[in-house]
């Protein structure tokens, strides 16, 4: 059914797009452009609602539990299929350090993602508070404690921001 496919196809596009304009807004920021950055976020929100819009009438959002497992799936997808074919095709074109360095961390969190998703899917209603974290420069996510240093790229521990 085409309609379904456009579904999937405006969803993926609306949530690029809320990617994109939030990148583009920090570099507004960072350029002084201060009303210009909050005009990203504003649009950066807009498509966010489209997004879960199109998400939700696609009946796409099931069950918390049936959530974990279609998001166990898909990390597991891009660890074990994906980065590794990504990384494989970048060195063959010899493609550079930046880019090869970004599909391996990339691929190393979407592991450990993997991994929260199933520690939370087999500790479901057991109502155990966790606290996470995420290093802003690799995205690496760590349960209850940020580390000294992050051990996939390095970077000290107060670049780890808690999530609410």
């Amino acid at each position: 059914m085409k309609t379904q496919n456009n579904l999937k196809e405006a969803f993926a596009g609306e949530s690029q797009a809320n990617r994109k304009y939030l990148a583009f807004a920090q570099k507004a920021d960072q350029e002084g452009f201060t009303s210009v950055a909050k005009l990203f976020r504003a649009v950066a929100a807009a498509e966010t609602v489209h997004a879960l819009n199109h998400l939700r009438v696609m009946d796409a959002i099931g069950s918390t539990a049936d959530n974990l497992k279609t998001a166990i799936e898909g990390e597991n997808a891009e660890y074990k299929e994906m980065y590794p074919t990504f990384i494989k095709q970048a060195n063959e074109e010899k493609a550079s350090d930046a880019i090869i360095v970004s599909f391996d961390v990339a691929n190393k969190v979407e592991e450990i993602h993997s991994g929260l998703y199933n520690k939370a899917l087999d500790n479901l209603g057991q109502n155990k508070q966790v606290e996470y974290y995420v290093c802003q420069i690799c995205g690496n996510t760590v349960e209850n404690n940020p580390l000294d240093r992050c051990p996939i790229c390095n970077a000290p521990g107060d670049m780890f921001k808690k999530i609410d």
